[in-house]
């Protein structure tokens, strides 16, 4: 009987992650023992993708408050520092700036508008525009901002994100000045020691500051990239992709998991005889439309995968080639010629019409933006996704 069903994405329930834990073992009976309570089959080419916390929960990758303000001294003096294009938010970033502040002793806020990189906004465009400001270029005072725009609160969070990042640095014993403006170099009218916490702009911005003359430039990626007084860290990422575990500690994004991607794949094979792909996902990257809010604060959205799983899809519009080149076909003609031009297909369709719109991105991205709308950001307890036919076709 023909297939009726393609890409199927399942969350799978596991047992609380704790430090220690052997995730290869935990995932591969999961993921077997849900296919046989559902009685479903393992087929080859299935994707086991694991959500990063679970990962770095089971490495014990976590740092306090203390190491980051021990490394950020170490770092920058323990003077005044600047802080730069941080995201709005208390579980990325609030834990991260106290550590910050703890380890100066005074902090220049330099907040991007009308919002942050990943899209939470302080401001509206409209709101700039009654102002007359113009954010390519003016540089905005506290008191300016609030003389023009005065109290602003999150959509979601209902947070007024100003006043709550200033307590958080005064209440760590530093002072603090905020200023708004999106030219990096701006900063350096107030200081030479600069963490810039954007994300996926980080690299151009270092590259900025220490063109305009910073004396230490660090990224968040510079930060706890080794361990202190036995904590945690990512040597790869920094503070990068962290999130909060309690008032003091964070998590940090998992590193050097490559090795157990790749053990859970072999384990997989040798149990079920089946050749399966496996990933580590964090944040989905997609943009959510009502917030405007893009969804990855994660430096990557996989940082460990099989093989199988490098490259882009390579694959043809199907309602293209039924509106064009098999235009006056129908019924068991039209999908016959459709499936042969799948068969036959190009092993590259980069510039085919036939492939205009589908998505040109990373299948990491792809497969882990499912992942991460499957398992959710709260309590299903699925932090193991697995997906079965994303690489089917019509053919298939």
């Amino acid at each position: 009987m023909e297939r009726k069903v393609g890409t199927v994405s399942r969350g799978i329930r596991c047992p609380i992650i704790r430090e220690g834990d052997n995730l290869v073992d935990i995932t591969v009976n999961s993921v077997i023992e849900a296919a046989e309570s559902e009685g479903y089959a393992f087929r080859d080419r299935d994707v086991i993708a694991l959500t990063e916390s679970i990962v770095a929960r089971s490495q014990g990758n976590y740092v306090s408050v203390q190491n980051i303000a021990d490394d950020v001294k170490a770092k920058l003096g323990g003077g005044t520092i600047g802080i730069i294009f941080p995201i709005l938010s208390r579980n990325r970033f609030a834990i991260c700036l106290r550590g910050m502040a703890m380890g100066a002793k005074k902090v220049v806020l330099m907040l991007s508008y009308p919002s942050d990189e990943v899209g939470n906004a302080l401001l509206t465009y409209d709101q700039l525009d009654e102002a007359g400001i113009n954010p390519y270029s003016d540089v905005l005072t506290l008191e300016k901002y609030r003389e023009l725009f005065g109290e602003n609160k999150h959509e979601f969070t209902g947070v007024d994100y100003v006043q709550y990042y200033s307590d958080i640095i005064t209440e760590a014993g530093a002072e603090v000045e905020i200023i708004f403006a999106n030219n990096a170099k701006t900063i350096l009218n107030y200081t030479d020691c600069v963490i810039n916490c954007d994300i996926h702009t980080r690299v151009r911005t270092k590259r900025l500051l220490k063109e305009g003359g910073a004396k230490v430039v660090c990224g968040m990626d510079d930060i706890m990239t080794a361990p202190i007084n036995g904590s945690g860290y990512n040597a790869k990422y920094g503070l990068l992709g962290s999130n909060k575990s309690t008032e003091d500690t964070i998590k940090l994004f998992p590193r050097d998991c490559q090795d157990l991607v790749e053990d859970i794949q072999s384990q997989l094979l040798e149990k079920t005889g089946k050749h399966v792909e496996v990933m580590v996902y964090g944040d989905g990257a997609f943009k959510d439309p009502q917030g405007k809010i893009w969804e990855l604060a994660d430096p990557v959205v996989s940082p460990a995968f099989t093989k199988g799983l490098i490259g882009t899809p390579n694959e043809l519009k199907l309602k293209y080639l039924a509106d064009n080149d098999f235009k006056n076909l129908s019924g068991a003609e039209l999908k016959e010629a459709i499936a042969k031009s799948i068969k036959e297909k190009d092993a590259n369709l980069v510039g085919n019409m036939a492939s205009q719109g589908t998505t040109p991105r990373q299948l990491t991205d792809l497969i882990g933006s499912l992942c991460d709308l499957t398992s959710g950001s709260g309590d299903k307890g699925t932090p193991v996704i697995h997906i079965q036919g994303y690489f089917d076709n019509f053919t298939d």
